[in-house]
């Protein structure tokens, strides 16, 4: 099964793979036919044979010599562009799948295992791949052929093979069997080693302002300590290979030479003579090197085998959020109305324990819905039901009167904007990252979004404005303006619903204010909904649903929730009389 999967991402480089073997046989067929003509040459000089004949063995010997160079040559370039391919199709699949994640397949993955998936683990498949198209052919093609010519040539003297393959075939059991469950434990310890460099790196700014990086390079250190200990033991037992192969190498050559000696002597080369005894020497050097090649692959086998697997388990994640079928799939989106009818949700992983219980709501297009509530309420889990991030567990989610999972997925997120909680920004220039919200945008258009997102301001500052390049995840600005570029982004895109999950906690609330009413004035057919966890952020909103603990405990405007909610009463006291009595 891991193989029919893999084996799907060959494509266009099937040409390339199915031309490597067969070159590769081309090339074997020569190589191993080269020293029975050398023993035929040795015998017939011996037997005294004149110029012409010898230059007639030695222009085939030439002839054989440069067609197997030919083909090892031409196997080569084939064997790289099939292999490199493999790993580069390998790659863009598992990208391709990963993009296509729900935040349910995402949730099973961590980055840094994803990041080892997509490195080491295909590294390692592609070289297996490229060993099983040339090596895997010629290393048992070879050991066949080198056989049949010994024992053709050299009769009895080629039953020591006999007795050294298997000593070598045990070797190589022995070596697999126990190199395997290191390989399949250091995978593991990779991915947590990957993780744990993530996180130092995207917290760096945490760890220095801790003074905790002498604490960040023990966890490391003891990280990559684990991964230096097993590969040492896997190392040590691939080790035995290389000494017990040359114990073989070294053991047939001295039978060859001694007990062809003799034979040779004894029988006055009418058994065996000169000849074939160093083509048995060739021949040795053949099966040995075979075998030793064999040996290689077992390894390469045995470790890409658990990486296979991996890489397996990225592309066979089906994401549970699909569009239906075209014909059938709903492709506009009317207007910004939302509706939850008795709507429960949990995790995949925990399906027992709903995070939304009986969610009933609903919302008018071009409303503004403030959303407040205790930490891990719920809040941020409500509003991912609607592009459909994750699908409900009970109950339907409508948008413009459509049940979401109707929708082709592209036309419902368009219409859905996000300003999530966390922040991204990618690498690129000002203006790169806010046509992520709208390609075609202009520049009049992007400044008018970046002015009521309050961005303006710090964008004029920055050398070359909207052409001022960001660096990675936005680290050379403040978490206030990564917050106010992501609004404008959201609203280039014009949605029918736009989503602030506590996304202007970073800016001052004379700011989040201006945000708030240059978001009426810009889009006031747009259904607003915004998380927060400032009552001032949704005072004037047309109504704030108070979620506690995965439940609405009430919906109502500001002054009625005032009235009617311990919940946001409480919310709104501590925030107030807080600052009050911080003044005193």
């Amino acid at each position: 099964m891991v193989i029919k999967k893999l084996v799907g991402s060959i494509r266009q480089f099937l040409p390339s793979t199915i031309a490597t073997p067969l070159l590769v046989s081309g090339e074997v067929v020569l190589e191993c036919t080269i020293p029975f003509y050398i023993a035929e040459l040795v015998n017939r000089i011996k037997d005294g044979a004149g110029v012409a004949e010898i230059a007639s063995y030695g222009g085939v010997l030439a002839l054989m010599a440069v067609g197997s160079l030919a083909f090892g040559m031409i196997a080569g370039m084939t064997c790289a562009t099939a292999s490199c391919g493999f790993g580069k199709n390998l790659r863009s699949d598992m990208y391709d799948r990963v993009n296509a994640f729900s935040f349910d397949n995402i949730d099973m993955f961590s980055t840094g295992s994803l990041v080892t998936r997509m490195t080491t683990d295909v590294t390692n498949v592609q070289n297996a791949f490229m060993m099983l198209t040339r090596v895997a052919v010629r290393a048992p093609f070879m050991l066949i052929f080198a056989l049949i010519m010994a024992f053709r040539l050299a009769g009895r003297m080629a039953w020591i093979f006999v007795v050294v393959v298997p000593i070598l075939a045990g070797t190589l059991i022995m070596v697999a069997s126990r190199a395997m469950p290191l390989f399949r434990r250091i995978f593991k310890k990779y991915d947590r080693m990957n993780e744990s460099i993530e996180e130092n790196i995207s917290g760096i700014r945490v760890v220095k302002s801790f003074v905790r990086e002498d604490y960040e390079e023990e966890k490391f250190g003891i990280a990559a300590e684990e991964v230096r200990k097993d590969f040492t033991k896997a190392e040590k037992i691939l080790a035995w290979n290389a000494p017990v192969m040359q114990f073989c190498l070294y053991v047939v050559m001295a039978f060859t030479l001694s007990f062809g000696s003799y034979v040779v002597i004894t029988s006055m080369g009418s058994e065996i003579d000169v000849g074939q005894i160093s083509a048995m020497l060739t021949y040795s050097f053949m099966v040995l090197s075979s075998l030793m090649m064999m040996s290689m692959i077992f390894v390469m086998i045995t470790l890409a085998s658990e990486s296979a697997a991996r890489i397996a388990e990225v592309l066979e994640a089906r994401s549970d959020i699909v569009s239906p079928d075209p014909e059938n799939a709903v492709e506009s989106v009317a207007d910004g109305s939302i509706e939850f009818t008795n709507v429960n949700y949990a995790y995949s992983g925990n399906p027992d324990n709903n995070v939304l219980t009986g969610i009933n709501l609903k919302i008018g297009s071009g409303e503004t819905v403030g959303i407040i509530g205790s930490t891990g309420s719920g809040k941020s889990s409500l509003v991912q039901l609607i592009p459909r991030l994750y699908d409900v567990t009970a109950g339907e989610v409508k948008v413009g009167g459509v049940n979401v999972k109707d929708y082709d997925l592209n036309v419902l997120r368009s219409a859905v904007a996000m300003v999530l909680q966390k922040n991204v920004l990618f690498e690129g220039t000002i203006a790169e990252n806010l046509r992520w919200g709208n390609p075609d945008a202009t520049m009049e258009e992007m400044k008018e979004a970046a002015h009521l997102a309050c961005a303006d301001e710090f964008i004029d500052s920055k050398e070359g404005g909207y052409d001022y390049r960001i660096d990675h995840g936005g680290a050379n600005i403040s978490g206030g303006q990564k917050q106010r570029l992501c609004i404008a982004r959201a609203l280039l895109a014009k949605p029918k619903i736009i989503i602030f999950d506590d996304s202007t906690s970073a800016v001052d609330t004379r700011t989040d204010a201006m945000i708030r009413k240059g978001m009426r004035q810009y889009i006031p057919e747009t259904t607003k909904l915004i998380i927060a966890q400032r009552t001032a952020s949704v005072e004037d909103a047309d109504k704030i649903i108070v979620i506690d603990s995965g439940r609405i405990s009430a919906v109502g405007t500001h002054e009625e929730l005032l009235n009617n909610s311990d919940i946001y009463r409480e919310i709104y006291e501590s925030q107030n009389k807080g600052g009050d009595d911080d003044g005193r």
